[in-house]
């Protein structure tokens, strides 16, 4: 696996190196000597998938705090994605920035995101999967979001006709607003 460190400290984008033969490839996805290496957060509690069936939906930006805060590790299995890491951590150098990466099912391509950075995606075309895995277990009381537009973040997404968001992320607050 080669792990490359992204501008937003602790966030790494990881991609298996494939052991090909005449039958396809052979390929780790996750090696916890590697990630604890790298200080990455090996204790992984629960794995999800979300599935969305058109282009252009919009799913974040979602994080959980304290004492329930996790890290995750996302990969696209199924079409493709825009994603978006956006730091949160106030003693971070790079608070209220943001990174995008885009997963394919063919790049194989996975972002590992630390405590305390929120994480949406935009699917780029339609039949899009969605693997998450996380570190620490869902706890709804804990559960936030801020707006995927915060005029705050400045976060660049990609253009399409008929976004679909979901209720719940059209209700998050600009973060400015949640701080009061």
């Amino acid at each position: 696996m080669r792990f490359t460190e992204t501008k937003l400290k602790g966030v790494f984008i990881i991609e298996p190196e494939l052991l090909k033969d005449a039958r396809g490839f052979f390929a780790r996805t996750w090696c916890r000597r590697e990630s604890e290496a790298h200080g990455l957060n090996i204790r992984l509690v629960q794995c999800s998938i979300s599935f969305n069936h058109k282009k252009g939906t919009l799913r974040g930006m979602h994080y959980q705090i304290e004492p329930y805060a996790e890290a995750k590790l996302v990969r696209c299995t199924m079409g493709a994605i825009y994603d978006v890491v956006l730091d949160l951590r106030p003693d971070s150098p790079t608070f209220r920035k943001w990174l995008s990466i885009e997963l394919t099912a063919e790049n194989r391509q996975m972002v590992y995101i630390p405590e305390g950075l929120a994480h949406g995606f935009q699917t780029l075309i339609d039949n899009s999967e969605v693997f998450y895995q996380m570190s620490e277990f869902y706890h709804p009381e804990c559960a936030r979001g801020v707006r995927y537009d915060d005029p705050g973040f400045e976060i660049s997404w990609p253009w399409v006709e008929n976004r679909i968001i979901g209720h719940r992320d059209l209700k998050y607050q600009y973060w400015e607003s949640s701080k009061t």
